[in-house]
């Protein structure tokens, strides 16, 4: 199996090239994930080892082919045919009932570290509605709590400390207790690790938590949350008008540039109380 970094040898310049020494750098680890929905392959994502499974179903769940865990009747890693070292490979099997998702032939979902949609074969596939209404959902969550999110999201980061190179997205109650957190070179990657974990453990949809992302909110990440039922999501960074549009349209509280004691609201702002 593989893992979430690796070391590689470097030269490190310091002084404007005045010097320079050999040293060992720790990277984060990029691989191909297939996703296979018995008996075709459906998806391929480049992705951090670790969490592959509830990376699968978190990819399933967004996508609109499944809904809940009542949905899979097995998921399992194995090895692929061309490298059967490496467990590169999510086997899915669905529920009878399930309809087989469908796909265009001649065009598989491919989705690099830092595209999430990017596999889609036409403009309307890119939107999946969700079957969870947040806009009725009654949580508040206090600016202070709201503020204090990312030193909790930065401190769980084990991987980020040795690589310096990974997203995360945190898991988080109302009350800014950090129930999930998972990294991954792709910020969609991380979110369906916390997601497909969620889907997993039967907690959808996630009414009354929040999720918060270390990178910008984008489209993708906000149809994401959107999909497993989160009323709020939150990002150190900026959104798009795309993910802003989406969250009014979904009745989501999004919030952007949460950096310190100051945050943007671009939707439903009555959920952050003072």
């Amino acid at each position: 199996m593989g893992r979430a970094s690796d070391r590689r040898t470097v030269v490190r310049i310091d002084g404007g090239g005045s010097t320079s020494t050999r040293r060992t750098d720790t990277l984060a680890a990029e691989e191909p994930l297939e996703i296979r929905v018995r008996p075709k392959p459906l998806a391929v994502t480049m992705r951090t080892p670790g969490d592959d499974l509830d990376l699968a179903i978190g990819f399933l769940l967004t996508e609109g082919i499944i809904g809940g865990a009542d949905d899979v009747v097995t998921a399992q890693l194995c090895a692929g045919a061309e490298t059967p070292n490496t467990y590169n490979v999510v086997d899915v099997v669905l529920a009878a009932d399930v309809p087989p998702p469908a796909t265009d032939p001649t065009r598989n979902f491919y989705t690099t570290s830092s595209c999430g949609v990017c596999g889609k074969a036409s403009i309307d596939a890119v939107r999946t509605r969700s079957r969870f209404d947040v806009a009725d959902d009654p949580v508040t969550v206090a600016a202070g709590v709201l503020a204090g999110l990312p030193d909790r999201l930065r401190a769980a980061q084990r991987v980020f400390d040795r690589t310096g190179g990974l997203h995360a997205a945190g898991l988080f109650t109302a009350g800014g207790d950090l129930v999930a957190i998972r990294e991954d070179v792709g910020r969609h990657n991380a979110v369906d690790k916390v997601i497909g974990w969620a889907v997993r453990e039967r907690r959808l949809p996630l009414a009354g938590h929040l999720l918060l992302v270390s990178g910008r909110a984008s489209f993708e990440l906000t149809q994401k949350a959107w999909m497993a039922g989160l009323p709020i999501l939150a990002a150190v960074s900026a959104p798009s008008t795309l993910a802003a549009d989406l969250a009014a349209e979904a009745g989501m509280t999004l919030v952007g540039f949460l950096r310190g004691a100051t945050m943007n609201v671009y939707s439903r702002a009555e959920r952050v109380k003072p």
